[in-house]
């Protein structure tokens, strides 16, 4: 027994120390993660030098380079729907997800337009063609500005911090024992007061400090040497080219240092015999962008008074001039040199936030800054948010005008985009209250709200826009609602399709500029939302569009207002369109080989006139040829409404095609079977939708067919026909695996189709 206690115990401490190692292990881990996140040691100028040769795309970066980059590192390229052809806008799919959802407090979910907007802001910041201007995102209250620029700047800050997001700064190590003065004032009493000739007495050697203008190193390499430097330094020659002839790479050959920077390394040229050793005194750091410091990204709110003096760094000036027994030297900058190469923002243009956008005028039009008697020089991001009242505080300044770009960034106008607000902010789960498609056609109407009429674009393209106001709103909300997210609807006619060209393109996304701006927001729809599912999740039944609809007919006059005319009913009517469509395609029987037997005997049949008898080379069978026979073929392949002229019309272009391309080109020449054909398989496809249009009615005469259906499920059910149990066993499970319902709501959705007649109502649609 004492051994077994003793065992124990050395099992005990054993897994203790096992645990404690674990411990230790993880700690010096992180202390070692936390080294690196925050290594911030200073490289010689030489090792920068060997980087520009290797990496100069990495290093030559300003704030809007880096701005650019940042946005591409967590939204990958885009993919245009016509990547190739002439009919591209550039209206691209992005993935904004890692940039605005991914690890933030309060996600921003961003519709297809919004994406575009900003990125293509980010090409021309790449390419330098937009310096020198102040960028306001201007949207209605509600829109989410805050939280937009919040994430933003939040992800801007976490990018700089790896290494893909390095940007370099000047740091200076002032060698003591090189300087001529220092040294002739070690060997000297009169001047034993001064502060580095007591640093060399004790042994320190330097003095470090950094540029706070941020200057980029490049910089401090004379401008009129810069060129035919970098010319032997790289030797990539498509950057270099770049580099030289790029407006992006402009500020590489032509920017100065800060006057900080300059005095000193003016000092610097006459103190030492080399000036290659004025260059083994310059260091490069990477700038430290920290929005809580303000340092790289400095954030202002309206209500905060700011800065009122400049700052002087008065020790470190003094000890400068003693050193090189001079006054040149004025370590004197403003605030904005803290984020020169960094990023300036304004939350809302009112109060101190207004009148410190007029302060920046002459910075942001002249990129100068007045510190006493220095001009200090500013090179940064200037942004802000915008209410569209507020306009009023430079509306008038026509110059500053010149200066301001705005990106609209109104209401979400993407009804999956507006649902994943919701479900963000309610949970996932709550999803599971809804019928498929009825959570998309809540957010559908409120996406409505925020769509202003006008329909001429539509009017100049499709061929005849009545046709589509029998089903879906007046005004096109609907389609508009679809190209807004860069989808073309496939109930559109095919030769809608075919006409929406470059121009209809260019002018339903200009059209987008105008939506937005007013209806529902963002935080009324949250409140909306909320009330709809409190007032419905409770019933025990499953959220239908019928209670979608009796929610929006009763809201209060005030918000009802917003929605615009006969939305909420067209989006009903073309919800139980589609639900028809799904219970038909659910119930249809495919009997391809009847299908097959009836178009190859049309095919042969054209070619005879009616009272012939023939028999089909292609199924055997004998033919007697009437109008009547072509008739019962030809209900399934042609419009029903069309009259016995343009019907023979048609099958005379039927017989045509079979002539000379069927039979000529791909049966004789290339030997295909009929049913290999291009124009068999048309004639299929057309013959089983025209099935399938009608294949609800044998059973919509039924009685029986409508009783078994309210019985599904219970103990009557069982006494139906066994045939009949069948056909609802396979109209409910075709529901469940092709149009993603359960049992329960595949019922709901098929009973709503019977009880109100829908085949009926819809005949003519």
């Amino acid at each position: 027994m004492p051994r077994k206690a003793s065992d124990k115990k050395s099992a005990q401490a054993m897994e203790a120390l096992i645990e404690q190692g674990k411990r230790l292990e993880a700690i010096l881990n992180l202390t070692q993660g936390l080294r690196e996140k925050e290594r911030r040691i200073p490289i010689p100028y030489n090792d920068f030098l060997f980087l520009i040769s290797q990496k100069p795309e990495l290093v030559f970066r300003n704030i809007f380079q880096l701005f650019h980059d940042m946005l591409h590192y967590y939204v990958p390229y885009g993919e245009d729907d016509y990547p190739v052809t002439d009919d591209s806008v550039g209206f691209v799919k992005y993935d904004t997800w890692d940039l605005f959802v991914k690890d933030v407090d309060q996600p921003f979910f961003t519709d297809r337009l919004f994406a575009n907007r900003l990125m293509n802001l980010a090409k021309d910041f790449r390419r330098g063609i937009q310096n020198n201007h102040i960028y306001l995102f201007e949207g209605p209250p509600g829109s989410g500005k805050s939280t937009f620029l919040n994430n933003l700047l939040l992800k801007l800050e976490e990018y700089t911090k790896l290494q893909e997001g390095t940007m370099y700064k000047v740091f200076w190590k002032l060698d003591l024992t090189k300087i001529k003065s220092a040294i002739l004032d070690l060997d000297s009493d009169d001047y034993s007061h001064l502060q580095h000739r007591e640093d060399l007495i004790s042994g320190r050697q330097q003095v470090m400090f950094s540029c706070p203008n941020n200057d980029h190193p490049i910089l401090m390499l004379p401008r009129e040497l810069r060129k035919e430097f970098l010319e032997e330094l790289i030797h990539d020659q498509e950057f270099h080219d770049k580099l030289c002839n790029d407006k992006e790479y402009e500020w590489v050959l032509k920017d100065t240092p800060c006057t900080i920077c300059s005095s000193i390394y003016n000092q610097l040229l006459d103190e030492v015999e080399d000036p290659a050793e004025v260059f083994d005194m310059i260091y490069v750091r990477r700038v430290e962008f920290n929005r809580q410091f303000g340092k790289g990204i400095s954030v202002w709110n309206p209500g905060d008074e700011g800065l009122k003096k400049n700052m002087v760094n008065e020790s470190l000036e003094s000890y400068l001039n003693n050193l090189f027994k001079s006054d040149e030297i004025r370590f004197v900058h403003s605030d904005l040199a803290y984020t020169n190469n960094g990023v300036y923002a304004l939350m809302d243009i009112k109060d101190y936030n207004a009148q410190r956008l007029m302060n920046l005028h002459g910075v942001i039009s002249d990129g100068v800054h007045k510190v006493e008697h220095i001009e200090e020089k500013i090179s940064t991001l200037f942004m802000g948010l915008l209410n569209p009242e507020d306009k009023k505080h430079f509306e008038n300044i026509r110059s500053f005008q010149d200066r301001i770009i705005t990106v609209n960034i109104p209401y979400v106008l993407d009804y999956e985009i507006e649902s994943k607000i919701y479900l963000n902010k309610f949970g996932d789960n709550i999803k599971k209250l809804f019928l498929p498609r009825v959570l998309e056609n809540f957010s559908k109407i409120i996406v409505s709200s925020r769509m202003n009429g006008g329909i001429e674009v539509f009017e100049k393209w499709l061929q005849n826009i009545e046709h589509y106001k029998k089903y879906i709103d007046e005004n096109m909300h609907m389609l508009r609602m679809e190209l807004y997210r860069g989808v073309v609807p496939s109930w559109l006619k095919e030769e809608d399709i075919k006409g929406f060209k470059k121009h209809i393109r260019k002018e339903v996304l200009e059209q987008s500029e105008n939506d937005g701006k007013s209806g529902i927001s963002g935080r009324m729809s949250l409140s909306i939302f909320n009330d709809f599912v409190s007032r419905f999740r409770n019933n025990g039944n499953l959220i239908t569009m019928t209670n979608v609809a009796e929610y929006f007919n009763n809201l209060p006059d005030k918000i009802r207002a917003h929605i615009p005319n006969g939305f909420a009913d067209a989006i009903f009517r073309l919800y139980e369109i589609n639900i028809l469509e799904e219970v038909k395609e659910a119930i249809f029987y495919y009997n391809d080989e009847q299908i097959e037997k009836d178009i190859c005997n049309y095919l042969y049949a054209i070619n005879f006139d009616a009272g012939e008898t023939v028999k089909c080379s292609y199924t055997g069978e004998e033919i007697d040829i009437d109008e009547d026979w072509f008739k019962g073929i030809e209900q399934y392949l042609m419009d029903k409404d069309l009259s016995d002229i343009q019907r023979q019309s048609m099958r005379a272009k039927i017989q045509k095609e079979y002539v000379t391309k069927t039979l000529a080109q791909e049966i004789r020449l290339k030997n295909r079977e009929i049913t290999k054909t291009s124009q068999y398989k048309n004639l299929f496809g057309k013959y089983s939708e025209s099935l399938k249009k009608f294949s609800l009615d044998p059973f919509m005469d039924n009685s029986n067919f409508v009783r078994a259906m309210h019985e599904y499920g219970s103990e009557k059910f069982k006494s139906y026909d066994t045939r009949l149990k069948k056909d609802i066993e396979f109209m409910l499970g075709n529901l469940v695996k092709k149009f993603g319902y359960t049992k329960q709501s595949a019922l709901i959705v098929a009973l709503h189709v019977v009880d109100n007649n829908l085949p009926e109502r819809y005949k003519s649609v």
